[in-house]
């Protein structure tokens, strides 16, 4: 898997872990508390751990530290009163296991819960699932007394490879000195991943066999764009290696010039480019990019891995850290969208038994939930208006199907915005702008009605093609069948587009389709203006952006809307620009 682009040249060096010899065991009952005991001081250990990995963040580039401490603060906290701590102290007390064997069953449930979810972001429940697992080797590790890896023999100049590295590992690798990274195993969505694309080494994660294979000073040639390693290079492959890293080079500073320059097309027209946030972790990565601001704001993480719900003090420091950071760029912050799939503790208790069935996908989600539980959708608006003064904020409502769920979310919105005012609490004189996700064919053929009521669209474009084709792309026996440029997806995205032109409404598109560079030309052509994408494709779409003209845009998209054949529209998208209408 190809996770950091960039060519690196050199040797190997292998780095492997001690595994730690932990089988399972069980103890006397008179043995308990001095198992709480080991337990209790594995805890302390790790947590002193952890706070010295804090002490070296600020050696880091500046992007990897904003990554990195917000996932060590997470780990600090599951070293608190978590669920993962009070299940294994259970364990321990209840089936008689010792302190090791407790920590890993509680985490590989707690695991197991995480996975089970049903829930389109399947890259973001493993990563929940590997932060529960991560803290748990960390414990184990602690009370086996196992020594953890250690990276300071790596020669400088070396292509470091290993079976796995965690976040922790990362955030010890100087991209001063190691010249790229390779390993068996790690996804592209991890936090591991994350980690190597904030401290810019070329990386490539996924190949299977390596460890094996290499030894220790054979020389490799590793392409974090391609997600190749060739491992005893002959003249011929080192020579393309150098021809590659000189063209990486010289593209990067040419992408790196673009981050100031605007986006705009070759007759004028300025385009918004804007980065979607799951997690504030990833701050940083926009403002490397030269995002726009943030088009789709997630809030989905403040509800996440807590037994509690945040009140509307904790959600307030939240939005005005991602507000403060982003200046006076504009953010988009979507209230909360769960349709009970998603691991939420805090809010499965009392909501599980009525929307429990097969198809949570069909049931009680997003703003459906919201205005069932409307405490939850007054706790989200009061905190975003307590700092809609501190920056240009938007407001989207979640899975809306017809005009009447955004009646009734901006009358309570109003009611909140009153609240506050009676409180004394300084709102802007005019409130932040209430918008709409189109997602569901339903809100795309009801768009004019919908338009109505709401300030903006944001068009994403993963759900409506889920819901319009029927297709769950996380199934792999269907997910062939997925394809966001089928007609029915396109003539509803058109449908939509028009209806907020037609208002003079801003309309946006949030979906994976915003940060292909190989779709702007036809998403420019049915009208779109603002694309929010993952920030590491800002710098190619603006670069497709600044090649084009809006009149060839729009007649392109014209053409493509008059095809009926899935085919013949993948064929005419691939192949814009080779041949002139």
């Amino acid at each position: 898997m190809a996770i950091a682009p960039g060519i690196a040249i050199g040797p190997v060096f292998d780095t492997a872990e001690v595994p730690a010899e932990a089988p399972r065991r069980r103890i006397a009952a008179a043995a308990v508390e001095a198992e709480r005991q080991r337990l209790a001081e594995a805890v302390a250990l790790s947590r002193k751990q952890l706070g010295k990995l804090k002490t070296r963040l600020g050696i880091l580039p500046e992007e990897a530290q904003e990554e990195l401490e917000p996932l060590l603060d997470a780990y600090i906290l599951m070293l608190g009163n978590s669920r993962l701590l009070r299940g294994a102290r259970k364990r321990i007390e209840s089936e008689l296991l010792a302190a090791e064997t407790a920590v890993q069953d509680e985490a590989e449930a707690i695991a197991a819960l995480i996975l089970a979810a049903k829930d389109d972001d399947k890259a973001g429940l493993k990563r929940r699932a590997d932060e529960v697992r991560e803290i748990a080797r960390r414990l184990t590790r602690n009370l086996t007394s196992t020594p953890f890896r250690s990276l300071k023999e790596v020669p400088e100049g070396s292509i470091l490879i290993a079976e796995e590295l965690t976040p922790a590992d990362a955030a010890l690798l100087d991209p001063g000195k190691i010249a790229g990274v390779a390993t068996e195993e790690g996804g592209a969505d991890g936090h591991t991943a994350i980690m190597l694309r904030a401290l810019g080494i070329p990386s490539v994660l996924g190949c299977v066999g390596l460890t094996e294979t290499a030894q220790r000073g054979d020389m490799a040639v590793l392409d974090g764009s391609a997600g190749t390693l060739v491992l005893r290079p002959g003249e011929k492959a080192l020579e393309r290696g150098r021809e590659a890293l000189a063209a990486f080079t010289k593209e990067r500073a040419k992408l790196a010039k673009l981050r100031r320059l605007p986006a705009v097309t070759t007759d004028g027209e300025l385009v918004e480019l804007q980065a979607n946030l799951e997690i504030p972790a990833e701050l940083p990565l926009i403002a490397q990019a030269g995002a726009q601001g943030i088009g789709l704001l997630r809030t989905e993480f403040l509800f996440m891995n807590r037994e509690d719900l945040p009140d509307e003090e904790a959600q307030t420091q939240a939005y005005a850290q991602v507000l403060e950071a982003m200046g006076s760029d504009p953010v988009t912050i979507r209230v909360l969208d769960w349709g009970g799939e998603k691991d939420m503790e805090a809010l499965s208790e009392g909501i599980a038994p009525t929307h429990a069935g097969p198809n949570p996908a069909l049931g009680l989600r997003g703003l459906r939930l919201l205005l069932k539980r409307p405490e939850l959708l007054e706790a989200q608006f009061a905190a975003i208006l307590r700092v809609a003064d501190k920056g240009n904020v938007r407001i989207l409502l979640p899975m809306v199907t017809n005009p009447s769920e955004v009646k009734a979310a901006r009358e309570i919105y109003e009611r909140v915005a009153k609240r506050l005012k009676r409180k004394g609490v300084h709102l802007p004189d005019r409130l932040p702008e209430l918008g709409c996700m189109i997602e569901t064919p339903g809100a795309a053929l009801a768009a004019d009605a919908i338009a109505l009521e709401a300030d903006f669209f944001a068009i994403g474009t993963n759900d409506l093609a889920m819901y319009t084709l029927a297709v769950d792309r996380a199934e792999a026996e269907v997910a062939h069948l997925y394809d966001p440029l089928h007609p029915a997806v396109l003539r509803l995205m058109q449908f939509a587009t028009e209806a907020a032109l037609r208002l003079r409404m801003p309309v946006s598109v949030c979906g994976e389709m915003a940060g292909n560079p190989r779709l702007v030309p036809l998403l420019l052509g049915l009208g779109i203006r603002c694309l929010s994408m993952n920030a590491s494709a800002i710098p190619r779409v603006k670069q497709m952006v600044r090649s084009l003209d809006i009149a060839d845009c729009a007649r392109f998209a014209r053409r493509v809307m008059e095809q009926s054949d899935p085919q013949r529209i993948h064929e005419l998208v691939m192949g814009f620009g080779t041949a002139k209408d």
